[in-house]
């Protein structure tokens, strides 16, 4: 039963010739689905519906061959020929009773055309915002008009595929309408250009452009970045970001506020809290009259209810929280707090897209598998006949084996050789801004905890003796990964024997033994050749214990994938604000007990640092003694009644925690089947598309 705290989360909500049967908005965000997977993009979305939310929204839709993004896999509505991908979507949404809306782009000079081949098109001459050598050609009066025209004819389009709320966008700084409101990007003289009036003229054309196109049916929405955290040089939420909500207050039916861009609105839990954007956005509900949609992460139902009650938001938008939880309105609505799987605010979801794959969630191991595999988030198959398993190991693979194991219906013993559950996510959830991470943990053990066929076991290393005296017919190693000692990774592929002639550490000591495990005065040396989260980790714990610190890496910035994950920026800022020296494009050449030898990677010349302590992040190596034990007596298998013996997580390949719950997921979803290794495990999208009727 819901508690009663909670009832005005669900009151229905006027939007325009529309009514949203709650406030949760799961607002536009990217898939890596897009037009390409059109099955799965709304197989993903028809989820969200049924596990509750009011307003679903697909990613940005493409306009026109001007605005193609590729390699990015977003929505498209180029021509009428994209008309029936997108019905799909809306057919999925609708069906469940929530309202489809579709975020209509020109991109603008975010785009470079690479699969059209076309010119981008800005307010004024400019470069592309990305690395090619593409420049955007400044728009005449025949262009805007061309403008004008290709969103009136997207939002038909859009209506015509069944959308029920049609967004105009001007956020992220991926708008060629907030391009033409930015003073950094107009330089125009003319009627679109200079003053605030003008700049705004375009995006006020356009909004009343499609209001009339889509007539009454369709709820028109209007996303905006109300500021862009680039101070005077940007849009403020106490300058032009107020004025053009002022300016167009009443015009659209729901305003949809964020921050810009994309890598301010999607913080990492890291660097921003929950509902970290109110300070920007609280404003907007004084100045029109019109419901209000906003993000910041919010996972608690007490914090949605706040911000409610407060007059900040109307309605609780959300991506994040939704691709952890598609299930998260529901679980609310009927009591269920304990069973919402919150956001942990890592944003390996993010690096789906820019990546351009479809995208992945630490917390939620299903998404992105609905429709070409089958999953549910909620919904897992009863075994027909189950037999008892034996886990080892309980980090995020090994529990989330465990949880979906017992989901089946199986008799599961889950065993821990160390004195905590979580592995490697207890570990790193204790380095510094990361505690959230826990939330992987913590979610696990407590449906663990109600499944009365899981039996689950702290303090128990198990040797191969005692796997076979226990009989269990199948047993999933789930025991980790360690860190390389020996330098090899992505740069060094053989082992570098001259490490050991100084003192040297890596990311396990410091988990283990907190910054202690550095015990040696004098310079610490970050060698990163990981290129993710854990270096950076690495030097602020060492800097919080006063060592002078370096961070080196092969690359050309600190934490290269963490773009893909949108805190790159930050995280580099971060070391430089904290004082650490930085060395890109460096290998290692040397060592002797108080010096580090550097090569530069491109021309190899040599220099040498002072170094008392060297922290290696390079690679890690499973940690497989148990494993090998159980393969040198594999003869015996059968007569102690082991049927099979399978390596989950980082035991099998060393990854992402996303990878490790991933891979502990489907052993529980192929437990009892005999699965072929030749074939494709998944449906695929192209052959479908063929087959469909």
């Amino acid at each position: 039963m819901r508690d009663p705290r909670y009832d005005i989360l669900f009151e229905p909500v006027r939007i325009g010739p529309l009514t949203a049967k709650n406030r949760f908005w799961q607002v536009p965000h990217c898939s890596g689905m897009g037009y390409r997977y059109p099955n799965a993009e709304a197989a993903m979305r028809g989820v969200k519906a049924e596990g509750g939310w009011g307003v679903i929204s697909t990613q940005e839709a493409e306009i026109h061959p001007t605005s193609d993004i590729s390699p990015a896999n977003e929505a498209r509505l180029w021509s009428a020929e994209d008309i029936p991908a997108l019905a799909r979507v809306t057919e999925a949404i609708q069906a469940h009773g929530a309202l489809a809306a579709i975020q209509l782009v020109h991109n603008g000079l975010h785009t470079a055309n690479r699969y059209s081949r076309m010119i981008p098109l800005g307010p004024s001459p400019a470069v592309y915002d990305g690395n090619d050598p593409v420049q955007a050609r400044g728009m005449d009066k025949a262009d805007i008009a061309a403008m004008r025209r290709w969103y009136v004819q997207a939002a038909r389009r859009a209506r015509d595929a069944g959308f029920d709320v049609i967004y105009v966008y001007a956020g992220h700084d991926m708008s060629v309408l907030q391009h033409f409101l930015s003073r950094r990007h107009n330089h125009r003289s003319d009627e679109y250009g200079g003053s605030f009036e003008n700049r705004l003229r375009l995006f006020r054309e356009v909004i009343g452009d499609v209001r009339d196109a889509i007539g009454d049916r369709c709820a028109l929405a209007v996303r905006l970045a109300v500021d862009e955290l680039l101070g005077p040089d940007g849009i403020t939420c106490d300058g032009e970001g107020r004025d053009i909500i002022a300016a167009l207050a009443e015009e659209p039916d729901v305003w949809d506020v964020n921050l810009s861009n994309w890598a301010n609105d999607s913080q990492t839990s890291r660097f921003a809290d929950e509902g970290f954007q109110e300070p920007y956005t609280a404003f907007v509900k004084s100045v029109t009259t019109k419901p209000v949609v906003g993000v910041g992460r919010y996972t608690s139902p007490d914090s949605m209810v706040r911000v409610i009650r407060k007059g900040i938001l109307d309605f609780i938008g959300a991506a994040r929280p939704s691709i952890a939880d598609p299930f998260l309105p529901k679980k609310i609505e009927e009591g269920r707090i304990d069973d919402i799987r919150e956001c942990i605010g890592c944003n390996i979801c993010t690096s789906g897209d820019n990546t351009c794959v479809p995208m992945r969630c630490t917390q939620n191991p299903t998404v992105g598998e609905e429709w070409r595999r089958g999953w549910h988030p909620e919904q897992i198959g009863r075994l027909e006949r189950p037999e008892p398993a034996l886990i080892i190991g309980g980090g995020p693979a090994g529990l989330e084996a465990a949880r979906a194991l017992g989901a089946r219906g199986a008799e599961v013993t889950l065993a821990e050789a160390g004195t905590e559950w979580g592995g490697r996510v207890s570990r790193e959830a204790r380095l510094p801004g990361i505690a959230a991470w826990g939330r992987v943990r913590d979610w696990r053990l407590g449906q663990i905890r109600n499944q009365t066929n899981v039996q689950t076991y702290l303090q128990s290393p198990l040797t191969a003796d005692d796997i076979l005296g226990y009989g269990i017919p199948h047993v999933a190693l789930a025991t980790g990964a360690r860190w390389r000692t020996d330098g090899v990774g992505r740069s060094h592929r053989l082992p570098l024997p001259y490490l050991s002639e100084g003192r040297l550490l890596t990311p396990d000591d410091l988990m283990d033994r907190g910054a202690a495990a550095i015990a040696a005065p004098g310079p610490v040396v970050i060698f990163d050749d990981d290129c993710y989260y854990m270096g950076s980790l690495m030097a602020e714990v060492a800097i919080a214990a006063g060592h002078e610190v370096t961070f080196v890496t092969p690359d050309v910035m600190v934490g290269s994938f963490a773009q893909n994950t949108l805190e790159q920026g930050r995280i580099q800022r971060r070391l430089i604000d904290l004082g650490v020296r930085i060395l890109p494009t460096r290998l290692l050449a040397g060592r002797g007990a108080d010096w580090l030898d550097l090569a530069c990677s491109y021309s190899g010349k040599v220099e040498r640092l002072s170094c008392s302590t060297l922290i290696t992040v390079t690679g890690r190596l499973p940690v497989e003694g148990l494993w090998l034990d159980l393969q040198a007596r594999k003869g015996d298998w059968a007569d102690a009644g082991i049927k099979t013996v399978t390596r989950i997580g980082d035991a099998l390949a060393p990854g992402t925690i996303a990878a490790a719950n991933f891979s502990g997921h489907l052993y529980a979803r192929d437990f009892g089947t005999e699965t072929d290794p030749d074939s494709v495990p998944f449906r695929r999208e192209d052959i479908a598309m063929l087959l469909a009727p």
